[in-house]
């Protein structure tokens, strides 16, 4: 089970009791008097800016203290809960990326309105929970997200560089950048909204130092009516490159007040102010990694010292959330060509991905106590919690069943998911010989984890992340190879991002002869498949299950993978996300939110080689159980 500092993970605090009306009133009426500014500005009309080395708020000193949260990793209907749980650490300011790939899947096709992506709700909600609100739109977040938030769209052109000053990249850009401004410019502070900052791109000097593409993004912004102050995040090792002329220096990973304000003032003449953009209470998780744990003791410290000597900072993460769906992001090193991020983003974080305080949070509330200069409410009380009973699955379908109905791709070479417009999932490569042939299979395109059939029949698995590329089949005269390929996120830091496709990008050799002559299938898995075909799979074949179960009353809860082998579940219609007995992430969180009382559905899709035909729910969440092979 997981623990923070050795203690188990806090429920929330006891719920407020109730009071008196004359106490009631007079409780508001203290409220309306001491509410901080963002809840004063929903009738108040303020001005911020930076001036005289300080952030000013209608002209005097403002502390950020901030807490970063991404409204795409939250469900909707938990947003308020979240906000509210920032406001009672204290905190008088949340901070958010904004996807860009979340809102333009396609070129031109934007969604601002439906479920999560609607960015202007959040905002609003915010404001409406006495927050202030920084924004971080990109178009390059990196957050291990998928691609960074840059959409895989890009990718179909095979010239374009993106996150260059290739025309077409930043034709696309702008195109974002207007679109986004549409729905902030009402909700900056200069309009009345709770929005005091704006990111003018991401961690830039961490890929490249190109002046042109930095001042492209300012005055995108600028003259998309973008008007309240811009600001970059870096390392400071790296501002020199990363660093806007005319927008504000912040650091990324600094705990050192003294070297905050030298680096700081190397670029603004001597003046502040000073912020900590990102400072670290936690750290994220790959697939195949120890879960990596961050004492409070390693930076709480530090911490107090920059806020007590007036820096202002944003804790990334605050609350960290979920990549439900495939919209988790992966890393590399020169070791290992790929690390994929597991679904959970709980981050560590003093906020657990379900939303409970842990220790970190209440630490970090005393700590912020001593500095605030408004009131910090009480922790609101839990959401509930339940742990659902086993409930049993049927196989319904094969991978093979899923493509009988399809119209396939066909080339003479490999297309990659870029080529043939998909963002996520599988895609199953076919090839037919004619001889028998025996020999090594080679695949050094395979991006980035793929099942190899012989004439249906599961024989080997290649793996980008172990560096397997190569095994060796027979496949006899009329035979037919089938590789069943998975995308497992699109790199999202570092120069290899501009390398991002996925499925097979490169030809494919067997017994040293070259392929040629492939058949296509997608399989985005944008919905729960609903074909129906083999109830008995052999074993080792990618198998759709089915089930359902019934509830009476709804909560959060945690499904218990420990028992199946890799690939995705659904509930109600919605992809939780993905699972890998590899570790260490063993469950997947399903809020309460989208169960229902009565008759639930559950489809998995598992391309592991495993027998499993039962999930559980469990009321804790299992996120640091490492195995040592898939």
């Amino acid at each position: 089970m997981l623990t923070r500092d050795d203690q188990p993970i806090n429920k929330y605090a006891p719920a407020r009791r109730p009071v008196g009306a004359s106490l009631l009133l007079l409780a508001l009426l203290l409220a309306a008097a001491t509410a901080s500014p963002a809840q004063q500005s929903r009738a108040t009309t303020h001005t911020f800016a930076i001036a005289d080395g300080a952030f000013r708020l209608d002209g005097k000193p403002l502390q950020i203290i901030s807490g970063e949260m991404h409204f795409a990793r939250i469900p909707r209907e938990y947003w308020r809960h979240r906000l509210r749980m920032a406001r009672a650490m204290g905190l008088n300011t949340v901070a958010t990326y904004v996807f860009w790939n979340y809102h333009e899947t396609r070129p031109g096709v934007f969604d601002f309105r439906t479920g999560n992506h609607d960015l202007a709700a959040f905002v609003r909600t915010a404001q409406e929970e006495g927050l202030w609100v920084i924004l971080r739109p990109g178009p390059y977040a990196c957050a291990e997200w998928d691609f960074g938030g840059y959409p895989s769209y890009l990718l179909k052109t095979p010239d374009l560089k993106v996150r260059t000053t290739d025309p077409g990249f930043l034709d696309a850009a702008r195109r974002y950048v207007n679109a986004l401004a549409k729905e902030i410019r009402p909700l900056l502070v200069t309009h009345g909204g709770p929005i005091i900052m704006v990111q003018a791109e991401n961690e830039y000097g961490s890929f490249g130092s190109d002046s042109a593409f930095k001042e492209f993004h300012r005055r995108t912004l600028l003259d998309a009516g973008i008007d309240v102050p811009l600001f970059t995040s870096d390392g400071d090792d790296r501002f020199a490159k990363g660093s806007i002329p005319g927008v504000l220096v912040t650091a990324n990973g600094e705990d050192n007040y003294d070297s905050l304000v030298k680096n700081v003032n190397a670029f603004h003449g001597g003046l502040g102010p000073y912020m900590v953009a990102e400072f670290y209470p936690g750290w994220l998780i790959h697939w195949g990694e120890k879960f990596p744990f961050t004492p409070t003791a390693t930076f709480l410290g530090a911490y107090d010292s920059l806020l007590r000597r007036g820096a202002s900072v944003n804790l990334y993460m605050f609350h960290g959330g979920t990549n439900f769906g495939f919209t988790s992001g992966a890393n590399y090193t020169k070791e290992q060509p790929i690390q994929p991020s597991v679904t959970s983003y709980d981050y560590d974080a003093p906020l657990s991905e379900a939303g409970w305080p842990t220790p970190k949070y209440y630490a970090l509330r005393e700590t912020i106590r001593k500095y605030a200069g408004w009131p910090i409410p009480e922790v609101p009380e839990s959401l509930p919690v339940i742990a659902l009973p086993p409930v049993t699955l049927s196989p319904t379908a094969t991978v093979f069943d899923l493509i009988k109905a399809m119209k396939p791709r066909v080339a003479p070479q490999p297309l990659s998911m870029e080529e043939m417009g998909q963002v996520s999932g599988w895609v199953l490569y076919r090839h037919d010989v004619t001889a028998p042939v025996s020999g090594e299979l080679e695949a050094p395109g395979l991006r980035d984890y793929g099942i190899v059939f012989v004439n249906g029949k599961r024989v080997a698995t290649l793996s980008r992340r172990e560096k397997t590329f190569t095994t060796r089949i027979e496949i006899p005269a009329g035979g037919r190879l089938e590789i069943l390929v998975e995308n497992m996120g699109r790199i999202n830091y570092g120069p290899d991002m501009v390398n991002n496709r996925k499925g097979i990008i490169a030809p494919v050799k067997l017994a040293g002869t070259e392929l040629s002559g492939w058949r296509m299938y997608q399989l985005p898995f944008g919905r729960p498949p609903t074909a129906r075909g083999s109830s008995t799979p052999a074993p080792g074949i990618p198998t759709v299950l089915h089930g359902s179960f019934t509830l009476d009353r709804t909560g959060d809860t945690f499904l218990d993978m420990r028992a199946w082998g890799k690939g995705i579940v659904f509930i109600n219609g919605i992809n939780v996300g993905r699972y890998w007995r590899l570790g260490p992430q063993q469950t997947l969180f399903l809020p309460g939110a989208w169960l229902k009382r009565g008759r639930n559905e559950i489809v998995v899709f598992e391309t592991g080689a495993t027998n499993a035909r039962t999930i559980a729910g469990l009321s804790a969440p299992i996120l640091d159980s490492l195995r040592s092979s898939p």
